[in-house]
């Protein structure tokens, strides 16, 4: 069960969790589903459902993750949608949320909130230090880039390596960029390439080293795990499954 607080007042909401196991359904898929209803549009011109707030949660790992909390009328629309069958179910334990919810907490309940709260508190301050930690660390990498009036051989740009990338690991270009921007590791551009149209207004792009990022790649796909033939999942990419081409060995 899962309590928000949100403005306006109290809302008794269902996490993507639970839903996960009153349905029997993986997490991930519950999660692809309730993006998916919220990107659907209706005869009426509306979202089919709105996308919910996100939670915060430990996994197994004890790694930071990511669940939806859903309003009770949108819980419904996404049980529908996965498993007709356990809508009743659903009832059920949508009354024994609001019947929890109706009643003052105990103090071994409100201790036990206090103490998720402060956990949270200090997870929050210490991802937001390891974040300052890497800003600072790319301004200062940042301010001593070097500019080149044109990209030396063994060099490639964004474009060319999300094309290259694509071709050579079949992955989608979302998790290329975050390989390349977002999960740790991510590589420094080596300089700055001016354009031949910067008196058009374009403006400079980043270039890396094509044999540093070939490595970059093929090290991040030998630690993905296949889940079916053609998709996997890593540690470091949080928005669940994705296309991958299983490389035959050299």
């Amino acid at each position: 069960m899962t309590i928000a607080k949100f403005q306006g007042g109290d809302a008794v909401t269902m996490c993507s969790r639970e839903i996960a196991d009153l349905v029997g359904s993986r997490h991930d898929k519950v999660k692809q589903s309730i993006e998916r209803l919220a990107a659907r549009i209706d005869n009426n011109g509306k979202q089919v459902i709105d996308l919910p707030p996100l939670g915060e949660y430990l996994d197994s790992l004890g790694r930071p993750a990511t669940e939806y909390l859903v309003n009770k009328r949108d819980s419904f629309v996404v049980v529908a949608q996965l498993c007709p069958e356990f809508t009743a179910a659903l009832v059920d334990r949508w009354q024994a949320l609001e019947e929890q919810a109706d009643r003052p907490m105990t103090q071994a309940e409100i201790t036990a909130a206090n103490a998720n709260h402060l956990v949270a508190v200090e997870r929050q301050q210490r991802e937001q230090q390891v974040a300052l930690e890497r800003i600072e660390t790319r301004v200062a990498s940042v301010e001593q880039v070097r500019y080149l009036d044109s990209r030396p051989a063994g060099f490639e740009s964004m474009t060319t390596i999300r094309e290259r990338i694509s071709l050579r690991h079949g992955m989608p270009q979302w998790v290329i960029n975050a390989v390349m921007r977002d999960i740790p590791g991510a590589p420094l551009p080596f300089a700055m390439v001016r354009s031949k149209h910067a008196d058009d207004g374009a403006q400079p792009y980043p270039i890396w080293p094509t044999a540093d990022i070939t490595r970059r790649f093929d090290r991040f796909a030998a630690e993905c795990t296949f889940v079916t033939a053609e998709r996997a999942t890593h540690p470091d990419i949080q928005q669940g499954r994705f296309k991958l081409r299983e490389r035959n060995p050299a």
